[in-house]
């Protein structure tokens, strides 16, 4: 079992930043992926960014160049960096560990993030 906790979500105004953090607590295993969804009210959760335990990075195409995902595997933590922020960033964000053998995704209760003026 695997419990994700975020944390770093907020209100911004548009061109601002943000910090999101994910701790894991149980066993997080070298060929998890950990990564980043999000859910906007009335859509469907998309993938935002995921990463490898070695640093291999994929992002949705609405975010590359402006977030950066990072993980720190001592600490089983997963973090996500926001910059240049949209009002279309606006969603509920939730951290993620997809574990290949058995197919399980784990997930986090989410964290919010509004970008407003």
């Amino acid at each position: 079992q695997v419990d994700l906790v975020e944390s770093g979500g907020g209100l911004v105004q548009p061109g601002g930043s943000l910090r999101l953090s994910c701790a894991a607590s149980g066993i997080i295993f070298n060929t998890d992926v950990m990564g980043w969804y999000r859910q906007a009210p009335g859509k469907q959760r998309e993938l935002v960014a995921r990463v490898t335990n070695v640093g291999m990075a994929n992002y949705a195409d609405s975010v590359k160049g402006r977030f950066t995902i990072s993980r720190d595997n001592a600490k089983k933590t997963v973090y996500l960096e926001m910059n240049s922020l949209k009002p279309a960033d606006t969603a509920v964000y939730y951290c993620n560990v997809y574990r290949s053998y058995g197919g399980i995704d784990y997930w986090g209760k989410g964290t919010l993030v509004t970008v407003s003026s």
